[in-house]
């Protein structure tokens, strides 16, 4: 049975999942699934080795589209290679997990199934997660493969993780969970596999602070960090080296990024500081305190010994101080959260804390702002430059930030 794909060009962006042997294969079906749910025409490639982990009826269920394996492959009744239309139908290429085996075939050019016959007959941005046992990973064979294989630009790859493995070892070799294998496919697809951020240092602050009055009772905001987690993946995914510090959160910092964990403000400005004289680009977009309690306790006050008005004084003002020692080269991005008119103060704000960029963002629209995974917001640069985006995800908002950043970036 023939399985012709669409020579039509449409709108819908087209990622081509390829499946290696090995039990992160299980994995796949959530990012399969979530690829169709966003509107993305996805298709999938199994290996030999990886229907003994999953079906191939599975992900043709998931992707609504009959999935291709090696005996599809050599069957002659295509009326043209099957590997070559595959090859130029894809936007992108995904292989997870990327086994040992087929590290070893793309190294070296090799072509022997469909799978690493569509990698050579393809053009398009190259994503890889590779998973195995920490021994496997770490044998000098495959570390030289892999660092080999990410010479070519084409070729994106995700770190492993460390956790327990499906050999009962725990280690570094388990394969990049589903979000994370998402979020960079859609880092792809936005910049076509340009890292147009190579070599460049990226300092982002994320999260809300806390400022303690005792061991338990803090002024804080409801800032989740989710803004920032999406600009550290981001400028990742085109090529930054990344240092993300910031408060308190419930996620884990992407593989890859330098994660530094602060509560309050007088902590986050010394890292700040620490890390601004190698940044090129430095992004605030931490939700910090205006003010803290004058006075700490040490030991939890009973709640007749809380104070009927408390006393308070200002924190660290991080975004000003950032800005009174940055050097000409680097970029200083700051945002402001606002209610009603987020302009105004918004260029106030720009001018009186000389920022180069400033995000304006609404938290009083639906779906928007402190906690959502979308956001929207309007940027405005020291140049008069301003560029509206409307609502999207998070990470795609961190991209066109990154776009309206670099066009000035020297």
């Amino acid at each position: 049975m023939s399985h012709p794909l669409p020579q039509t060009k449409n709108l819908k962006p087209r990622v081509l999942v390829g499946v290696g042997g090995g039990i992160a294969a299980y994995k796949v079906c959530e990012v399969v699934s979530q690829l169709f749910k966003t509107g993305v025409e996805v298709r999938v490639i199994l290996t030999r080795s990886a229907q003994e982990f999953i079906t191939p009826l599975t992900l043709a269920t998931l992707s609504r589209h009959s999935a291709y394996t090696d005996d599809l492959f050599w069957q002659a009744n295509h009326s043209r290679p099957l590997h070559i239309d595959l090859g130029e139908w894809a936007d992108l290429l995904v292989i997870a997990p990327m086994t040992a085996n087929t590290l070893a075939k793309l190294a070296c050019g090799m072509a022997d199934n469909l799978l690493t016959n569509t990698v050579l007959a393809s053009t398009c941005p190259v994503l890889l997660a590779p998973a195995m046992n920490t021994d496997m990973w770490e044998q000098l064979a495959v570390q030289r493969n892999w660092q080999h294989l990410l010479t070519d630009s084409r070729f994106h790859g995700m770190g492993t993780a460390s956790g327990l493995l499906a050999c009962d070892r725990v280690g570094n070799g388990r394969m990049a969970e589903p979000q994370e294998i998402l979020a960079y496919i859609q880092s792809l697809l936005h910049t076509k596999g340009q890292r147009d951020l190579l070599g460049k240092q990226v300092l982002i602050s994320a999260g809300g602070t806390r400022e303690y009055l005792d061991p338990v009772r803090f002024i804080g905001n409801p800032a989740t960090g989710k803004m920032g987690l999406a600009l550290a993946q981001a400028a990742l995914h085109r090529g930054a080296n990344v240092t993300l510090v910031h408060g308190v959160t419930n996620w884990d910092a992407p593989l890859g990024v330098q994660a530094i964990p602060v509560i309050n403000a007088e902590e986050m400005q010394q890292v700040m500081w620490e890390y601004l004289p190698s940044a090129d680009v430095i992004v605030m977009s931490a939700a910090v305190a205006d003010v803290k309690p004058q006075d700490y306790s040490p030991e939890k006050l009973p709640k007749r010994s809380l104070p009927t008005a408390l006393p308070l004084e200002p924190v660290p003002d991080i975004l000003a101080s950032l800005a009174q020692l940055k050097q000409p080269h680097q970029r200083l991005i700051g945002f402001a959260a606002q209610t009603g008119d987020i302009i105004t103060p918004a260029l106030e704000k720009l001018q009186r804390k000389k920022l180069d960029v400033i995000v304006a963002n609404p938290i009083d629209q639906p779906d928007s702002g402190f906690g959502s995974d979308n956001n929207q917001a309007i940027f405005l640069d020291n140049q008069g430059r301003h560029e509206k985006v409307p609502p999207c995800s998070k990470l795609q908002m961190a991209h066109h930030l990154y776009d309206f950043v670099i066009s000035n970036l020297s």
